[in-house]
């Protein structure tokens, strides 16, 4: 645990990576994609705020649920802009909608696939029969 400036409270990129048990590579990764903006120490260290910290967890969150880190940016905004919660709700929203139907798609390729195996399946165990039935009739023992 950290203290900032005017007695913020603020983490260090293990901390940050312990807690969401992330290496600390994955979150140099969000920053080097702008998704993170943490400043730096006197040292030269990475200092992250709390809105870091909200931010990482919004990241996490959106890469749970399947969304790219584009459209995670695309729905909390990128560090420099300030993305009022109404703006991220209504983005969040949008690309849930956009999700939800691109998963319900995909239900029903794998639903029609899985038919297509099963028919398969059904095709290729009669005709295995029939060959068993076949063989054993011209079998000259």
């Amino acid at each position: 645990m950290s203290g900032g400036r005017s007695g913020e409270r603020t983490y260090s990129i293990s901390e940050l990576a312990a807690e969401f048990d992330i290496s600390p590579r994955a979150i140099r990764y969000y920053e080097e994609r702008g998704l993170l903006t943490p400043r730096r120490s006197a040292g030269n260290q990475r200092v992250y705020t709390r809105r870091d910290r909200r931010r990482l967890k919004l990241i996490l969150r959106g890469k749970r649920l399947g969304f790219s880190l584009d459209e995670i940016a695309e729905m909390i905004g990128m560090p420099e802009t300030d993305l009022t919660e109404v703006e991220q709700i209504r983005r969040s929203l949008a690309y849930g909608r956009s999700k939800l139907e691109e998963i319900a798609r995909r239900k029903k390729e794998l639903a029609e696939l899985e038919q297509d195996i099963l028919a398969t399946m059904e095709t290729l165990e009669q005709t295995l029969d029939r060959l068993s039935k076949e063989g054993a009739s011209h079998d000259p023992r």
